[in-house]
């Protein structure tokens, strides 16, 4: 009983006006200063989503709409062009997330060993890529891939082969655009792997060298497990691009030939702003989120701080 009623009391006192005051002196600075972001972030980004998922349960106009259910949803399952570009969306993430964080891995490897001017150089080469203009790699890419002028067909033309309409076939257009994914430098991925194996502890590689590892069983026993953090960052941040692949389809093959290039993104984009069927658009853009939070979930599931405890656990075992 005397517990309880110290407990009461306590709660009391923490709950005072004078409790509340002392805490708000502490912590209110701190709170006004975050305000005008805050208030950016609710109008710019949490706003905006709200206002999606409404849209998404109306078929609405400029001037005006009515209230629907969950029709638009049906019908977006109904189109054969959103359903493609959900199936080229998923090949092209599961075929280009994989390469690209593998190579990231394996030039970083490379690089690590180097001497600081050498890294220094390699890291500023490498980068170029990410802060270079999307439109403008793209462009050049458009150039390599021309059937008629382009560089690749040059190369090809050099050993004797017919030239190939790498954008204009429609089983080969997507390969070409995950090929040129995966062979633009992941500059962001390097980086963040250089600057992961800058800190792990060089006594695990000294001792794993004293007992006779070779430089392959050290990278892959105790470089690739130390850097599973940095993978599984890479991992969401990558899948998550590339499920929203957009500048490059409209830059170089407007979804065709045919529909074999749409993606979810681009399907999203022409139905709301060429289409002006805004209801449908936010429906596509909510089943594109839920598919994306749910393999983010799942991700972490498999390889985040739980998925290593289990690993950790069946290797005890």
């Amino acid at each position: 009983m005397k517990t309880e009623m110290t407990a009461q009391e306590a709660g009391g006192r923490i709950s005072s006006p004078a409790s509340w005051l002392k805490t708000w002196k502490k912590i209110g600075p701190a709170y006004l200063f975050l305000l005008p972001k805050l208030l950016l972030f609710g109008l710019f980004t949490v706003l905006p989503v709200g206002w999606t998922f409404l849209l998404s349960f109306q078929e609405y106009e400029i001037f005006d709409s009515h209230w629907i259910g969950l029709r638009n949803y049906a019908e977006a399952f109904r189109n054969e062009i959103f359903t493609g570009a959900l199936w080229n969306t998923f090949r092209y993430t599961i075929v280009t997330v994989p390469l690209s964080i593998l190579t990231a891995l394996i030039i970083a490897s490379l690089v690590f060993p180097l001497g600081h001017r050498s890294q220094t150089f390699f890291r500023a080469s490498f980068y170029l890529p990410v802060v270079t203009s999307t439109v403008i790699v793209a462009m050049v890419w458009r150039w390599i891939f021309n059937y008629r002028f382009g560089l690749l067909n040059h190369v090809v033309g050099i050993f004797g082969m017919q030239p190939v309409d790498w954008l204009g076939q429609t089983d080969l257009a997507l390969w070409s655009l995950m090929l040129m994914n995966v062979l633009i430098p992941p500059g962001s991925g390097i980086l963040l792997y250089l600057a992961a194996m800058g800190s792990v502890n060089p006594s695990l590689f000294e001792a794993a060298r004293i007992d006779g590892a070779s430089a392959f069983q050290i990278w892959r026993k105790i470089t690739v497990p130390l850097l599973k953090p940095t993978t599984f960052y890479l991992l969401i941040l990558s899948m998550i691009g590339a499920f929203q692949v957009f500048t490059e389809i409209v830059m170089m093959t407007g979804g065709g030939p045919g529909n074999a290039t749409e993606t979810v993104v681009h399907v999203i984009y022409k139905t709301g702003f060429r289409d002006f069927e805004y209801g449908m658009a936010s429906a596509q853009s909510v089943i594109l989120f839920i598919i994306i939070m749910f393999i983010a979930v799942f991700q972490y599931k498999m390889l985040g701080d739980e998925g290593v405890e289990r690993h950790k656990k069946r290797r005890n075992k």
